[in-house]
């Protein structure tokens, strides 16, 4: 997990200090030369590599929360987990839950629900006030307990 900490700490645009959003996604995604593609897709979205080059697809259908989620959890496995060479590729709930889709889920979820939020805010007037999810507020509480992050 320091390891994990430790690398996220090195992209300093306040994850799990701030909710980041769209444009901090846009940023990241600009500021290491990965492209995104938006589009109907039968999936969330996905990341694949190709050439040396890196892209995030992400459905354009979803909306808020959801949409945050996928398109920092894609990020993430651009971020952790690209391929030195050659072709991957990552796909948003789709197989089982390996080590790399818990580290993206934990990396997306920080992203969009940082700490302080967690702990000054109950569950309800995260539902409520901001929109979230129960399924992702039961995740971030829980890696909140525990990891302390």
């Amino acid at each position: 997990m320091k390891m994990l900490l430790s690398r996220i700490e090195k992209l300093i645009c306040g994850w799990n200090e701030r909710p980041l959003d769209e444009d901090d996604f846009y940023r990241l995604c600009s500021e290491h030369d990965v492209t995104v593609v938006e589009s109907p897709l039968q999936t969330s979205g996905f990341y694949f590599s190709m050439r040396r080059k890196h892209f995030i697809a992400v459905n354009s259908e979803l909306r808020g929360p959801q949409r945050l989620f996928v398109m920092f959890h894609e990020f993430a496995h651009f971020y952790l987990h690209a391929p030195n060479s050659g072709a991957g590729a990552r796909f948003h709930g789709v197989g089982r839950k390996t080590r790399q889709e818990a580290e993206a889920d934990l990396f997306a979820v920080c992203a969009i629900m940082p700490r302080s939020m967690i702990e000054m805010n109950t569950a309800g007037v995260l539902s409520e006030e901001f929109g979230l999810p129960g399924e992702l507020i039961a995740e971030r509480v829980s890696i909140l307990r525990t990891y302390g992050i």
